[in-house]
């Protein structure tokens, strides 16, 4: 982070005693990469996901769905996952213990670096390079190094080779390792990089035929389930499907809290939109957005250095692909800083050309910066037809939309044609069955039966029917011929632009975003948070245990629970101060105090977190007030402006 004040233990301790988070089955030892949340923690989750549906489901109009987490294998073997979800892992050839590869070569490099810095005597190049600090607690990721200088070309190779680090795949990783003499922490040498499948699988039903994995991803179950959304859309595009849920990763070795984990929340939205037309009626409204951007051209280069530039502008210079992708950008970029995140410290990161799925059109992460370095916790795809396509070719099911031309068209296209005296006494019954399947391939197909019929073996690739049989067609039963149509409609499958949330990553970086500690209290921490994201809206205090308030503060909360807000009441025998201060550390922007003036008039006082401001005023008032706070309707200066401020020894 580039706060130098920031102190994570700190945080740490407060999310730990609070009990945002704790480890999963901690009583038996943990579980790596598993974590439950506690009140606050679950409450926050909450108000998350009620922002992000209304910063995007509501106002898109997006179509919300809810599917299954056990997912077959076929669904995802036709997706790519199953042989291509995967991080490059090695081990360490004395313990036993396992590393990703791209992350060990990048803490012992960023180590180098900044023991470099620290020889250098200049603290300040070390957070120039953006290196990762290591972490606090000691973890057998973690890589100390004496200050060592290196020489001014070593240096430079090292910082380009960080700047490129998610370009490398297993023979370049294990290339590096070999050449700049890449150890464990423990100074053990390790084997070459090989490929781990991230999927948890599993199998269904009693007998343990049908295999299937924990979903990696919420997008499948949106995918299968194109043709229905379009027909719940009254078959109109562009449109969006979203989804919120729990997916699974194996990850090669989970750490740093809530950033690596085997379990987590996910929200993700998939907008159809005409390959030929990548338009966005929300484009002019948002294209001055500025974005910090980190495009790949300057990767490449060996920079990390970031590019502030409206949306609109990087659009225009073709820096981002399309309009549609570059509205989702600055949709994203909003929706970050309304909940919290400091602008300052997001950028979004352009994928290299490795790192890119080889359907993609652009990619682009957003990345917020915490004390562990910059963390990928949205990407934002366009994935092209690729998805909508392959679920189509393996399930012989359209996945595409059919539009109306306002005038017809005459185009050649291929097509297959059956001989009708051999087709049905060669497949008898399935005759009928396999000639719509047929008719319903697309032209990728049937340029592949077109390639299989010419080749030596005179055989189509298989064709499957809806009752799972497959059939192998010949040159005696069918040919493929380009043929002259006239066409009224237009048939497409649509592309994909995609923003993915990692929610677990997100409120990581939140934390830390909003934390700080008040100079004139240093061991109590402060949770910064927007109201709409606090887990607790409002913390009522009675100025003692008096018998006299409680039917006051029993009546307020009720009021406060009919507008929706949550309250905390704290009548401890603490001082009012130490009971401000301990909510401080919730995050609860507001607390409505009750004294003996309460009692008589029905006036209270209302203290703001961040200010410790306070005013006076009438109870129903302080509810409204607190109502239009919570909804981030009004902010606390426009309130202090009409209210005169009160002065409340908190001792």
């Amino acid at each position: 982070m580039t706060d130098t004040t920031f102190n994570r233990e700190a945080l740490e301790n407060v999310l730990t005693r609070r009990f945002f988070v704790a480890p999963s089955f901690e009583i038996y030892g943990g579980t790596a990469g598993l974590f439950d949340f506690g009140p606050p923690g679950t409450a926050l989750l909450a108000n998350f996901t009620e922002v992000w549906r209304k910063h995007f489901v509501l106002e898109e109009d997006m179509l919300e769905i809810d599917s299954t987490i056990l997912t077959p294998f076929e669904v995802l073997k036709t997706s790519g996952h199953a042989d291509r979800f995967c991080d490059w892992m090695c081990k360490d050839t004395v313990t036993g213990d396992i590393f990703r590869a791209d992350h060990l070569v990048e803490n012992v490099l960023s180590a180098r670096v900044e023991a470099d810095a620290r020889a250098r005597g200049a603290a300040v190049a070390a957070a120039a390079t953006e290196a990762p600090k290591a972490p606090a607690k000691k973890t057998k990721q973690k890589v100390e190094l004496a200050a060592t200088k290196l020489d001014d070309a070593v240096r430079t190779e090292y910082e380009e080779t960080l700047a490129k680090i998610d370009n490398y795949g297993g023979a370049e990783l294990g290339e590096l390792i070999r050449t700049h003499d890449i150890r464990t922490p423990e100074g053990n040498v390790v084997t070459d990089p090989v490929e781990f499948n991230l999927m948890f699988d599993t199998n269904v039903g009693p007998t343990g035929d049908v295999k299937g994995f924990l979903r990696p991803e919420t997008a499948q179950g949106q995918f299968v389930n194109f043709a229905k959304l379009l027909d719940y859309n009254n078959n109109r595009m562009p449109f969006a499907s979203a989804s919120i849920g729990k997916s699974f990763r194996n990850e090669i070795s989970p750490r740093n809290g809530l950033l690596r984990v085997r379990e987590f929340l996910m929200a993700e939205i998939e907008h159809y939109v005409d390959p030929e037309d990548k338009s966005h009626p929300g484009y002019e409204a948002h294209k001055d957005v500025v974005l910090n951007l980190l495009p790949a051209a300057t990767q490449l280069s060996g920079s990390t250095a970031i590019t502030q530039m409206p949306m609109g502008e990087a659009v225009e210079k073709g820096i981002i692909d399309n309009q549609t992708l570059g509205y989702f950008l600055a949709r994203v970029h909003l929706f970050l800083t309304k909940i919290g995140i400091r602008p300052e410290l997001l950028r979004f990161r352009q994928h290299m050309a490795n790192e890119m799925a080889h359907y993609a059109c652009d990619c682009w992460d957003a990345e917020l910066k915490s004390s562990y370095g910059w963390v990928e916790c949205v990407g934002c795809a366009d994935r092209s037809a690729y998805d909508l396509t392959r679920h189509s070719e393996r399930t012989g099911r359209k996945l595409c939309v059919r539009q109306a031309l306002p005038e017809p068209r005459v185009v050649d296209k291929w097509t297959v044609v059956v001989n009708k005296k051999k087709f049905g006494p060669a497949f008898k019954k399935a005759a009928k069955a396999l000639e719509t399947q047929i008719a319903a391939l697309a032209e990728p197909e049937i340029l592949a039966i077109k390639a299989g019929l010419e080749s030596a073996a005179k055989a189509a690739p298989i064709v499957s029917t809806d009752d799972g049989n497959t059939y192998s067609l010949t040159a005696d039963v069918i040919t493929v011929e380009r043929i002259t149509v006239k066409e009224h409609v237009r048939e497409y499958v649509p592309n994909v632009i995609e923003p993915s949330f990692g929610i677990g990553r997100i409120l990581h970086s939140l934390l830390e975003h909003v934390f700080y500690t008040r100079p004139e209290d240093a061991a109590r921490g402060v949770l910064r948070f927007p109201p709409t994201m606090a887990p607790i809206k409002c913390l009522l205090v009675p100025l003692s245990n008096n018998a006299a308030f409680v039917p006051l503060v029993t009546e307020i909360r009720k009021k406060l629970r009919q507008r929706g807000l949550a309250s905390r009441v704290d009548d401890s025998a603490s001082s009012i101060g130490k009971r401000y201060a301990r909510n401080d550390e919730l995050g609860t922007p507001f607390a409505i105090t009750v004294d003996f003036q309460s009692v008589e008039d029905r006036t209270v006082t209302l203290r703001e977190r961040d200010s410790t401001a306070q005013i006076r005023a009438p109870l129903n008032t302080v509810l409204d007030i607190v109502a239009s706070l919570a909804e981030e309707a009004v902010t606390w200066d426009e309130i202090a402006a009409e209210y005169p401020a009160v002065k409340v020894a908190e001792n």
